[in-house]
């Protein structure tokens, strides 16, 4: 791992998906998942945002094999990505059938139910409100 410096020069990540039924996304992400709603702004046009965070984010980099692998395991097969650059969204939660049950419950298409990955994290696939792949996994192991 690289030394980091003391302030890091990044100070926040954001992840900006663009959806058509904002306030469907909007109550899955905020309502359903329970990320806090940071700020929000209206500007001309009709144009909206509403910002959500999360206590920690990172920026997992995958290789097209490593995609793949990860769908096998999640999933069980391929899956179909839209987009010409796979973009998943995964959260951390600290119970994973209980998040998947939410989820599910509220609005979320079932990709795959929890299972248990090789690196010892139990994960759950969807397809959310907006059209964004969607995991939500558990550490299994305390770090």
């Amino acid at each position: 791992m690289n030394d980091l410096p003391v302030t890091p020069p990044v100070a926040q990540l954001r992840l900006v998906l663009e959806t058509a039924d904002l306030d469907a996304a909007l109550t899955f992400y905020r309502d359903v998942l329970g990320l806090r709603e940071r700020e929000a702004y209206d500007g001309p046009g009709g144009a909206r945002v509403v910002i959500l965070e999360v206590p920690t984010a990172t920026l997992e980099l995958a290789n097209p094999a490593q995609v793949a692998y990860i769908d096998d395991v999640e999933v069980g097969r391929p899956v179909a990505h839209p987009y010409p650059s796979t973009v998943r969204v995964a959260f951390e939660v600290p119970d994973a059938a209980a998040a998947a049950e939410r989820l599910a419950a509220g609005g979320a298409d079932v990709v795959a139910a929890p299972v248990e990955t090789p690196w010892r994290s139990l994960n759950a696939r969807f397809e959310a409100p907006g059209g964004m792949q969607v995991t939500v996994f558990e550490e299994l192991d305390a770090p």
